[in-house]
């Protein structure tokens, strides 16, 4: 059968409104985008996502960069949790506002993730943060994730209720088993779930470190990749640690990370203390560049020690003198 001809349209750049992109949580979650959170199985994304949901309830964020100007109404669609004993409790647990965090009944029909109900439950529940837990179980009956037409259709047509409705979409997936992989080839099913997201966020264990997960951002196409984070999974709950250095291919080869970098930019300044009392600031960077300490890592640590910066002739110099340095 001859395909119907579609009439062309064309569409003139000088014609287009050019608008800046919106943070849930810069740069790592985009209002109006999809954003897929990978990892293996038990290891803390779901947990993340949750306490993530958790703290926008409240109007709160995890740290600087998630700045909710007032609580946020989330839905929070998981298959892997019970509602009632499990996923309630972690809610409770996390703090949360659960009456601004919501679910789709899905006792008479499963959701998809090209059901209208997404766009309708986002409406209705006036949602900034549409949770997908995971990818697997949103797929619909009969469609296959590893087929590249089926993927890319599915991920298209969210994508584009993201954009509509201006709601974070964020998908959780699983890992496959294909050690030493690419991260974002590792993810289950066709690429093109890669392809369509505009972030992607690996989670995983930290080699010899029993409960500290990394978070580390393994695409971003809206801005430059965020630092990676940590977090730990702790007695009394999920404790937020912050930056943190490892790479993608230390949490995926499970590679112990040499050290963490900030305690490694802490020790490096007491021992530049002992030899000076005051150092240029750019000498400094140098010297912990040297070392494999970015900058970011290097400010941090001096501010935890609480050293102090001088001007002097037009060079910033860095007080080293023992006495005010804090101790750690």
């Amino acid at each position: 059968m001859e395909e119907a001809k579609v009439e062309l349209k064309m569409i003139n750049m000088a014609d287009v409104q050019a608008s800046s992109i919106d943070w849930l949580w810069y740069p790592f979650i985009p209002y109006g985008k999809l954003t897929i959170i990978q990892g293996d199985p038990g290891d803390g994304k779901s947990t993340l996502v949750l306490n993530i949901a958790a703290r926008l309830s409240m109007g709160e964020g995890l740290d600087d960069e998630m700045k909710p100007t007032e609580p946020i109404n989330v839905i929070y669609q998981t298959a892997e949790d019970g509602l009632a004993d499990t996923v309630k409790p972690r809610l409770e647990l996390a703090g949360a506002d659960c009456s601004r965090i919501s679910i789709i009944d899905e006792s008479e029909k499963s959701v998809s993730m090209v059901d209208e109900r997404l766009e309708e439950a986002i409406m209705k529940q006036q949602a900034k943060l549409l949770i997908l837990d995971p990818i697997q179980a949103y797929l619909g009956g009969g469609t296959d994730m590893n087929r590249a037409n089926e993927a890319r259709d599915m991920t298209k047509k969210l994508g584009a209720l993201a954009e509509k409705t201006g709601c974070a979409i964020v998908l959780i997936g699983h890992m496959n088993k294909g050690g030493g992989a690419k991260a974002a080839y590792r993810g289950m099913g066709s690429i093109d779930f890669f392809a369509v997201a505009r972030s992607m966020i690996l989670v995983g264990r930290i080699e010899g470190q029993e409960q500290m997960m990394a978070v580390i951002q393994i695409k971003n196409n809206l801005a430059a990749f965020g630092h990676a984070k940590a977090f730990a999974l702790e007695e009394d709950g999920f404790c937020w640690i912050g930056d943190y250095d490892i790479t993608a291919d230390e949490v995926l080869g499970g590679v112990v990370p040499k050290a963490n970098k900030l305690e490694q930019a802490k020790q490096l300044l007491k021992d530049l203390c002992a030899d000076k009392t005051m150092m240029p600031s750019s000498e400094i960077m140098d010297i912990a560049l040297g070392e494999g300490i970015s900058k970011r890592t290097l400010e941090s640590a001096k501010k935890e020690l609480g050293i102090k910066a001088k001007r002097v002739n037009n060079i910033w110099y860095w007080d080293l003198k023992q006495d005010d340095m804090n101790e750690i």
